[in-house]
């Protein structure tokens, strides 16, 4: 239930309704939608991307000099777990074709695309679970240029155009052309999309997109995807090994140069474990529990960025870092779920965003980071925003019209996943708005690829959301579970084409000791050990005293102190 305060806030919002639904059924646009200028104006005034502390240049490595987002900055300037000794490189624990670096659907797609086009074997090693992911929590839907009226090429403009034209062409070409053939591929590995009573594939709008696209399994598609990719990897135990919370701590080169595996830590044993392989695949995801800004999140609890470092201390360039996306909608309350996902479809569906008077501010489906940058607006400038009890700020999300758009029934069966979880709290989003404020969601930048998801070491590949120059620096909603389908696949192609012909020289660490050296030269002074694997949400005092039984080692140790800042608004 929402407090007795915010009762006249929602009467406004029943009182509009009726207005705003006729505004609903005509052709035009319920609000003004902005022109370039305004875009601009409210992104560089309310995006947190563009506030004086936001960026810094990084100090030491492949990107040295350039402007990054101050936490990832943080994150490159840090000392690896362990010293080059600890380890014996010439005896292996485990050898292999392709080491895959993550658990989540561009790993899998990698893994069973790299075994059926080229025999190759994979091992998978994942921090938590299989499937413990950003992939699994996908709710909205996958763009496809699919349907009649739509085409492969006004997709890649889109795209372009949400990505203020900094995207990679090829990598935009190879995301939108592939897009038909693997919305084929995934049905034939069993995902059941939506469809319309003719049996054709339904598609619907998101934010930025000049026809309708998204492609969706309800608000499960993650999960469905995820599932099934699940069970195929599970179908191959002779040629794809899975090794669970055993995340990858630092990537290993070859005298000659080359990405030659990796170090593996397992959490349950606390041992260090060496993966010869003749290709590597960093596919672990974002970094949204690294809370930038302090801001709440959509991500997965293992979300920390850790692929990042990994191939950064090896050597290999970043790109587009200096760019997060805020999703515009994530919960404000209750205070349990804040920052769970609202996907865009609900806007998609007609859900619009009120402020407190129950007036629309903004027309709901501009691209992402306008949508979140004027909510930002409307509760920091325009006083429009609803105060939770803990003190958060949000804006009403009304989804009761929706099912007066479409009919009784339709939010609780497009949206079960959504209405569900807020049920749970004595919310029944059928008959109040959700309270909602932007939410951290995606790493739009990453280890920078080519269209073969080839890195400049060779050796290493990346795929998904550790990967950058896709997007360039704003996604568009669907995006993301089109991108882990289309380069897990190519990595999977290209990097097993390239085990065929790879012979390693003998193992070596040796990048670790000069990025020491970098961070004594640069004068950097960080008590920071990476990769972070986990966030730590234990209070200050409770920290200091597991770091006085951990012995104050910080490298290698079991306990590490490993947050960015202690001064986040969880």
């Amino acid at each position: 239930m929402y407090p007795e305060y915010m009762a006249a806030s929602l009467r406004m919002v029943d009182e509009t309704r009726a207005r705003r639904l006729e505004l609903a059924k005509k052709p035009e646009p319920v609000y003004p939608p902005m022109d370039a200028a305004e875009r601009r104006a409210v992104l560089e005034g309310f995006h947190p991307d563009f506030k004086s502390d936001a960026r810094r240049p990084v100090r030491v490595g492949p990107n040295r000099g350039d402007i990054l987002t101050t936490e990832v900055a943080h994150l490159l300037e840090s000392h690896s777990w362990l010293r080059p000794e600890q380890v014996d490189l010439s005896r292996p624990d485990f050898e292999t074709d392709l080491l895959i670096i993550g658990g989540g659907g561009a790993g899998c797609n990698a893994a069973l695309t790299a075994m059926k086009e080229h025999g190759v074997r994979s091992l998978i090693a994942t921090k938590l679970r299989m499937g413990d992911a950003n992939t699994m929590m996908s709710e909205g839907g996958m763009q496809a240029a699919v349907a009649r009226a739509d085409s492969p090429t006004r997709h890649y403009l889109d795209a372009l155009g949400g990505g203020h034209f900094e995207n990679k062409p090829e990598l935009v070409r190879a995301l939108t052309e592939d897009a038909p053939k693997v919305v084929q591929y995934l049905e034939n590995l069993g995902v059941v999309w939506d469809k319309e009573a003719d049996g054709s594939l339904q598609v619907l709008h998101g934010g930025g997109t000049s026809r309708k696209r998204m492609l969706s399994c309800r608000d499960h598609i993650g999960a469905m995807i995820m599932r099934t990719l699940m069970d195929e990897v599970k179908n191959h135990p002779d040629m794809i090994e899975v090794k669970e919370f055993m995340p990858a701590v630092e990537l290993i080169r070859d005298e000659e140069g080359r990405c030659a595996g990796a170090i593996l830590y397992s959490m349950d044993s606390e041992e260090f474990f060496v993966v010869r392989a003749k290709a590597t695949l960093i596919a672990t995801g974002g970094f949204g529990r690294l809370h930038i800004r302090g801001f709440d999140t959509t991500n997965h609890y293992g979300a920390t960025g850790d692929g990042l470092v990994l191939a950064y201390r090896a050597g290999a360039r970043l790109m587009y870092m200096d760019s997060v996306q805020y999703h515009p909608t994530g919960a404000a309350f209750p205070e349990q779920i804040a920052g769970f996902l609202i996907t865009e479809k609900v806007r998609g569906a007609g859900g619009q965003p009120l402020n407190k008077d129950g007036e629309l501010f903004v027309f709901p489906r501009e691209p992402r980071d306008i949508e979140a940058s004027a909510i930002i607006r409307e509760c920091v400038q325009n006083g429009g925003g609803i105060a939770t009890p803990s003190g958060r700020v949000g804006v009403w999300l009304d989804s009761p019209i929706i099912d007066l758009i479409h009919g009784e029934g339709y939010t609780a069966h497009h949206f079960a996943a959504i209405h569900r979880q807020f049920l749970r709290y004595d919310l029944d989003i059928t008959r109040v708005p959700m309270l909602i404020y932007p939410s951290l969601h995606y790493q739009n930048g990453g280890v920078e690829i080519n269209e073969r998801c080839e890195t400049n070491l060779p050796g290493l590949y990346v795929a998904g959301e550790a990967s950058g120059g896709v997007h360039g620096r704003n996604r568009l909603m669907g995006n993301s579970v089109l991108d882990y389908n289309v380069f897990g696949r190519r990595a999977g192609l290209f990097a097993g084409e390239y085990v065929k012909n790879t012979t390693l020289a003998p193992l070596t660490l040796s990048h670790l000791d000069r990025h020491e050296r970098d961070l004594a030269d640069a004068g950097v002074d960080s008590e920071l050990v990476t990769p972070i694997l986990l966030p730590s949400y234990a209070p200050e005092d409770v920290k200091k005293r597991q770091l006085i039984r951990g012995g104050n080692v910080l490298p290698g140790s079991s306990v590490l102190r490993n947050r960015l800042h202690s001064d986040a608004t969880l």
